[in-house]
């Protein structure tokens, strides 16, 4: 039976837990996606406490990590979404996609308007992918890609 979190507080527990073993056992969260078949970006968004994991990829990643029994339920319950507070991050990697918004969201939306009509890019139909490049200035260059689905809006 699906269950349904009301409030962050077992999740964000869970989340500690989660972060102190994957430290004290040395591992990437590469390496707790691996044998999933889902995305390393979704794999860590539901460990972080955002998404729920289905059956067989909860008690993997329980069994890996070694987290009690009762981290299986709650990695699949749906969780109450959103990490960060209400206010401007501080935490600089978050500050810096939270910057980016500011400044081309308008952008993004004006574009996604212009090119598709009235309407949003879904965060449920959402894959989303991350890769480190070679700059060819030096150094290296993240890669982000989202694709959602479009979802017009329709009158009624």
């Amino acid at each position: 039976m699906t269950q349904t979190l009301v409030t962050q507080a077992s999740r964000i527990s869970l989340t500690e837990n989660i972060i102190a073993a994957k430290i004290a056992k040395k591992i990437s969260w590469q390496d707790l996606a691996d044998d999933t078949n889902m995305n390393v970006v979704f794999v860590t968004a539901a460990l972080l406490g955002q998404h729920p994991l289905p059956l067989r990829i909860a008690k993997n990643i329980v069994k890996k990590l070694e987290l009690s029994p009762e981290s299986v339920e709650l990695l699949q319950a749906i969780p109450i979404r959103g990490s960060m507070q209400q206010c401007i991050p501080t935490d600089p990697t978050i500050y810096r996609f939270y910057e980016i918004l500011n400044v081309y969201g308008t952008t993004l939306k004006a574009l996604v308007h212009e090119q598709f009509g009235d309407g949003i890019i879904s965060a449920i139909n959402f894959k989303m992918d991350i890769k480190k490049v070679k700059d060819p200035e030096g150094g290296s260059r993240a890669v982000i890609t989202m694709d959602g689905k479009y979802l017009p809006s329709k009158p009624f």
